[in-house]
């Protein structure tokens, strides 16, 4: 029998899980007020400091007017002695007076690197299982290329749409669904290029997409030039806020990947043939991201 109904193990168990989820919060939040303590004792200690440091200081006055009045009270090995302990004491004092500033910076620093440690493994953990499924989804889209195609790549990752025609069949019109080729969906790093962005010309469509390709250009120079070459950095060339993701993945020249930018401009959509005509102004930009940059350096 169940002394501890499991609702309650249940209950806590969660608790702890949350608690563990926000340990780099919590242990960062506790050494930033651990160390605002530390510095308020240290202040408070100062503020006591002239006075431990007048005692001993009086101690010593002291012993250097009996030897003037007295100089065969103590002889030159027993004042030394004495200095000495007056200054182990003053040591000590002073230990003592700082004894919980120390001890609270060290449990600050310790919150604090804490924190950091957790962050970095958390971090580490999750760019090794990125790298993971980023691996086995190219080598998947792989195996699609090589026995269907390229076009049924683009269509099993970004889905495809029906569309109803009329034929003339022997029972007179006849409707049907066919599937077209021309893709709807979009990965997670594409981003519009439309009015909403400052670099976007209304008045020319031959501008809009003559500014698309020099940016891929450069971005492919500047990739070149610095051997690598993260996403944001794109976004930043085309006006385009930066995203979490854009932090992570990017491209390296000379690795195994494409080692080139793509901006996708060749697809064969109907969307981007009148972009690259200059019928149409905006367009869906897709990136052909190396994958995360910290595993391929």
């Amino acid at each position: 029998m169940k002394l501890v109904p499991i609702a309650v193990t249940r209950f806590v168990g969660r608790n702890i899980l949350i608690a563990q989820k926000n340990s780099p919060a919590l242990m960062l939040g506790a050494g930033i007020g651990f160390g605002v303590l530390a510095t308020i004792k240290a202040c408070q200690a100062t503020l006591k400091l002239e006075d431990v440091i007048n005692h001993a200081q009086k101690d010593l006055d002291t012993l250097q007017k009996v030897s003037e009045v007295r100089p065969d009270k103590y002889s030159p090995k027993e004042r030394d002695t004495y200095q000495k302990a007056v200054r182990i004491r003053l040591g000590k004092d002073v230990a003592k007076l700082y004894a919980p500033a120390v001890g609270l910076g060290v449990i600050s620093i310790a919150l604090l690197t804490g924190s950091h440690v957790v962050l970095t493994k958390r971090n580490a953990g999750l760019a090794a299982a990125y790298a993971v499924l980023d691996k086995g989804f190219n080598e998947y889209r792989d195996r699609v290329r090589n026995d269907l195609g390229p076009e049924k790549d683009q269509e099993f990752r970004y889905g495809s749409k029906t569309k109803e025609i009329v034929e003339e069949g022997e029972h007179g019109h006849e409707v049907r669904e066919v599937k077209r080729n021309t893709v709807v969906g979009k990965s997670i790093y594409a981003r519009y290029f439309d009015e909403n962005n400052q670099n976007w010309d209304r008045s020319s469509p031959i501008a809009n997409r003559t500014f698309v390709q020099v940016q891929q250009d450069y971005a492919n120079d500047k990739l070149t030039a610095n051997g690598h070459l993260f996403l944001n950095e794109v976004y930043d060339l085309l006006g385009l806020s930066r995203t979490p993701e854009g932090s992570q993945v990017g491209w390296i020249k000379h690795g195994k990947h494409d080692g080139y930018v793509d901006f996708c401009l060749d697809w064969a959509s109907p969307a981007m043939r009148d972009f690259m005509n200059g019928d149409e102004g905006s367009v869906l930009l897709d990136f052909n991201v190396d994958g995360p940059m910290w595993h391929l350096i």
